[in-house]
């Protein structure tokens, strides 16, 4: 008989995605293969293949893909100063791409033709994985079960029991929550409701202001080249710094975001995240910038800052229209880098210092004392060919008014 055919399906370890493994078995006939890639910020994924196992699983890899993220998704998303609609700093949207890169990868190595998620119809990370996936390999087959299956969360445990699976669930969660290294999303529930405050339930990563510390915080973040290094002088790689950031900003209340934004499918969505270090590190980084970059160059920035949001929202990493900002966005950081000085404190980050050998601030142009190198007799000739359109104008027109 010829072999069953495989498919590699990206398992959570909940519920969902635990019942797809015997869905897709039963109506497609495919063997499943689950993949779990750890990107921080989770909780322990200690038992996880066992559950995929125990749901039909033929084999389950965990991948821990922290660095990766941090390297080649996050920090580039944060040299280019992505964050969608002035909000939202991208965590799971910079996930999904690497997911779908992993699924593809061990599709490839596995001799699977499919792949699967476990995304419903209504959110964008569908189309991030399906577009991923196109890009990557654009015949593999994509599954989505809770696009088709139409099952509420007790049919789903229904059938879970129904086929023996022996999954225990905890109480449901009052939110849809989704976490990584970056940043972690909570969405549905009361929060469906734009008028209501969020509860405080509903945080896990910082403190209400009433907890926080009475004294400010402060801390000192050096970057080469829009890449953060160290923290108060001290040398760390990407994951651990990021780390260090989420509980320092944590514990001051620092990265709490309330947003509605537009989702790529056509409706708007009350999102509330959970961003410390992203939120930190995205102040800091364009406070350097405006020491290390030109007027011209800032300004431009700020659209390719939004385009390539826009790029990371709606599920367009892998094409070319990407590696073309990406392009743009490396060479604006060959002089980003210096130390930026920030307190955080009572919820908010503020910016204290900025330095570096490439700044383009000038004290003797700038300062108003004795030491002052500018020119104030050229500003006359300067103000008079600057305006000379603006008088040109009004002349004319005025005389023509008459």
């Amino acid at each position: 008989m010829p072999d069953k055919k495989k498919v590699v399906l990206a398992y959570s370890g909940g519920l969902d995605t635990s019942v797809a493994i015997p869905w897709i078995s039963e109506k497609y006939g495919y063997e499943v293969i689950a993949l779990t890639i750890d990107l921080g910020g989770q909780e322990k994924l200690l038992d996880v293949k066992t559950r995929a196992i125990n749901a039909g699983a033929i084999a389950a890899y965990v991948v821990d893909a922290r660095e990766t993220f941090v390297e080649e998704f996050v920090f580039p998303a944060l040299q280019a100063g992505a964050i969608y609609e002035d909000e939202y700093p991208l965590a799971t949207a910079l996930g999904r791409p690497l997911i779908a890169r992993s699924l593809v990868n061990v599709a490839k190595k596995e001799g699977a033709d499919a792949v699967a998620h476990g995304c419903t119809g209504k959110g964008n990370d569908q189309v991030r994985f399906d577009v991923a996936v196109a890009a990557l390999a654009p015949d593999f087959k994509i599954i989505a079960p809770a696009r088709e299956w139409g099952m509420s969360r007790d049919q789903e445990l229904a059938y879970a029991n129904g086929k023996g699976l022996g999954l225990n669930f905890k109480k449901e969660s009052l939110y849809s929550i989704d976490e990584n290294l970056w940043g972690r999303s909570i969405e549905a529930g009361v929060l469906e409701d734009p008028w209501i405050e969020p509860p405080e339930e509903a945080f896990a990563w910082t403190k209400q202001i009433s907890e926080t510390p009475d004294k400010p915080t402060y801390l000192e973040i050096e970057f080469e080249q829009g890449i953060p290094i160290s923290i108060d002088g001290f040398p760390m790689n990407g994951v651990n710094l990021i780390d260090s950031l989420h509980n320092l900003a944590g514990d001051n209340g620092v990265g709490r975001i309330d947003h509605v934004e537009n989702r790529l499918i056509g409706i708007k969505s009350r999102e509330v995240y959970e961003s410390p270090a992203a939120v930190v590190l995205n102040i800091a980084h364009r406070a350097l910038e405006t020491l290390t970059l030109g007027k011209d160059q800032t300004r431009m920035k700020e659209m390719i800052a939004s385009e390539y949001a826009d790029v990371v929202y709606n599920g367009l990493w892998y094409t070319a229209h990407k590696e073309n900002l990406d392009a743009y966005v490396r060479s604006t950081q060959v002089y980003v880098t210096g130390t930026v000085r920030l307190k955080l404190y009572k919820g908010n980050c503020i910016v204290v210092g900025r330095k570096s050998s490439y700044s383009i601030y000038s004290y003797d142009l700038a300062t108003y004392d004795s030491t002052d190198q500018f020119d104030h007799k050229a500003a006359e000739g300067f103000i008079k060919i600057y305006g000379l359109p603006v008088r040109t104008q009004s002349r004319i027109h005025k005389r023509m008014l008459k």
